[in-house]
């Protein structure tokens, strides 16, 4: 008998960590404690997408979209919704939080401007079972691919969707795949690139997560495509939720006759095993990850010849990361055309962002490629938390630079990014206010690259280490201005000198805020001043004593007892001063100060 309502419980990484495991549990424990255990059935699912206001519950098929849901919830939902067939109206969305009134999902902000295609079955079915995939076109286009079309054809097929690598490089899909097609070798391998290492980043768990068999599809239409038999999945060990359902996903596509030997009937081969990565975000780089899954230190290696020639074991391999392949099935069910119309003329399809940073909707976002960066900060993140001024946006991860509001009406595609001094990466964008200083960002991401370098090369080895220093040397209150052209250079000889893409893109978030926020450095290096307050040997303290009270909150507050009474000041509640030799730059004054009468700077 069908039931009479589903509900849909966020099983992503970041609402299980927020008790929705609990959620779960609850939900079904009132389900059978209320008596219509037989009429509702309760859905684990992926990522909804809108990290920032969960854990998420849906129920169908009112559409109802309950936000900041707690275990507690559980019982008005069974009592209100499925018993009383009233909405829970405290826990729906609420666009406005001052006029409380609420709105369906599809008119949500975050959500109008997105179009799915890789997050196409996130948060709507449950990961763990196959026939839900198969239910939403799962393995439709990988019937044709077994039965009906050739490896050209599905190479065609590919090229026509326009279809580029998803992980940063941007290199044609159908490109890569024909080269290895084409490279002599009767043991081919195809590699999928799950091994997410950007901070900020978690658009490929989050797809692994929410809908396993997508890329399980993908991957075995590769392997038809280039002549391969066997793939690997190289996903990093610090995903274990991720890598328990691909394992699930694997073993019933296995059950199912999807892959093994002899798929379906179709005399096609093709089996699937997981690698797990020890978290490198060197391995990202393609010959790293090969010689990872080899089991060896995974350090790049020249090119040529390329891994569609020479790869893992020395032989013709194809590696896509999880977006990538994610669009495969798509692409196979619906046709190269279908994907083909969304997007621009050299970019097409879409692209999954991690939005983070200082926005009022942090979470995954989807959008057709072309989409603004204007759009997705401040119509789908809802703008800047706090009321605070917008400053810059990083594209690319450690490897993007930064940009500012003069290119915020740039579309987004790998040309345009590129020209504008950042990347499209694999898909991280967080955003930055004006409390961010760049100049401490830029140390930041350098800092990363310093640790995550494999030091094979010289120029990333010693280049990395050279500009951390004269940052440091910067952010310390000791740069002096020939500090920026050194910054350069050895930021553009890395770039040409580089081994692999960490050393040579490692400048990028440097060299983009010398050029975008010059005057920034040079407030740091001339006036000893982070305007932003990041910098802690640059702060000052300072207290305004026409604004100062007297209470002396802030003096009891110092560890360093460096605040004290103006004794000659004439008021009768005499103001405090600070002694700026003694203070340790806390900043326990400033955050405890009720009059805003003292400032950092």
């Amino acid at each position: 008998m069908p039931y009479s309502h589903y509900i849909l419980t966020c099983g992503g990484t970041a609402c299980e960590s927020n008790k929705g495991i609990e959620i779960f549990e609850r939900l079904n424990a009132e389900a059978e404690k209320q008596g219509v255990r037989d009429q509702v059935q309760i859905v684990k699912t992926g990522c909804f997408g809108f990290c920032e206001r969960g854990p998420i519950v849906k129920v169908l098929p009112e559409e109802s979209f309950y936000v900041d849901v707690k275990p507690e919830d559980a019982w008005e939902i069974i009592a209100e919704q499925i018993i009383k067939g009233r909405e829970v109206k405290r826990l729906l969305y609420k666009e406005d939080a001052e006029k409380k009134s609420t709105i369906a999902v599809e008119d949500i902000g975050f959500y109008q401007k997105q179009f799915r295609v890789v997050l196409r079955n996130c948060g709507v079915i449950n990961p763990e079972n196959i026939d839900e995939y198969i239910a939403r076109e799962g393995y439709t286009g990988l019937e044709k691919v077994l039965f009906d079309w050739t490896a050209e054809q599905i190479i065609e097929e590919m090229k026509i969707s326009g279809l580029r690598g998803r992980g940063g490089a941007g290199f044609p899909t159908w490109l890569k795949w024909d080269l290895a097609r084409k490279a002599q070798g009767d043991i081919k391998y195809v590699i999928c690139n799950a091994d997410e290492g950007d901070p900020g980043a978690y658009m490929d768990r989050s797809t692994i997560e929410g809908d396993p068999h997508s890329v399980i599809e993908g991957m075995i239409t590769a392997g038809k495509a280039i002549g391969a038999h066997e793939g690997f999945v190289y996903i990093r060990a610090e995903y274990p939720l991720a890598i328990e359902r691909l394992r699930r996903a694997l073993d019933q596509a296995r059950d199912y006759g999807l892959i093994g030997k002899n798929i379906l009937g179709s005399g096609f081969d093709f089996d699937i095993e997981i690698r797990l990565g020890a978290g490198a975000f060197v391995c990202g780089e393609e010959t790293a990850l090969i010689k990872s899954v080899e089991g060896n230190r995974g350090m790049p290696v020249p090119k040529p010849p390329f891994p569609a020639n020479k790869g893992l074991w020395q032989r013709p391999t194809i590696i896509n990361n999880v977006e990538t392949l994610a669009n495969v099935p798509v692409i196979t069910a619906r046709g190269g055309a279908w994907l083909a119309k969304i997007g621009t003329e050299k970019s097409k399809g879409t692209k999954v962002f991690a939005l983070t940073g200082k926005i009022k909707n942090s979470g995954l976002v989807e959008v057709p490629m072309g989409t603004t960066l204007r759009e997705i900060i401040f119509e789908i993140g809802g703008g800047i938390k706090g009321g605070k001024k917008f400053k810059g946006v990083q594209t690319g991860g450690p490897s993007g630079g930064i940009l500012t509001d003069k290119v915020l009406d740039t579309p987004i595609d790998y040309e345009s990014l590129t020209a504008n001094g950042s990347m499209m990466g694999s898909g991280g964008m967080i955003v930055m206010d004006e409390d961010d200083c760049v100049v401490d960002v830029a140390r930041f991401y350098m800092d990363f690259c310093v640790d995550e370098s494999c030091g094979k090369c010289s120029p990333c080895r010693i280049g990395t280490t050279q500009i951390l220093n004269v940052l440091q040397k910067i952010t310390g209150g000791n740069g002096e201005e020939a500090d920026l052209d050194k910054l350069e250079t050895i930021g553009k000889a890395m770039s040409k000198a580089s081994l692999c893409a960490l050393g040579q893109t490692a400048p990028n978030p440097v060299l983009s805020t010398i050029k975008n926020f010059r005057e920034e450095y040079l407030e740091h290096i001339r006036d000893h001043r982070c305007r932003a307050g990041k910098c802690k040997s640059l702060l000052r303290f300072t207290i305004n004593e026409e604004k100062c009270m007297g209470c002396g909150i802030c003096a009891k507050r110092c560890p360093a007892n460096c605040i004290s009474q103006v004794t000659d000041s004439g008021k009768k509640r005499p103001p405090y001063r600070i002694d700026t030799s003694k203070c340790v730059k806390c900043g326990e004054c400033f955050k405890n100060c009720k009059f805003g009468a003292i400032t950092k700077g």
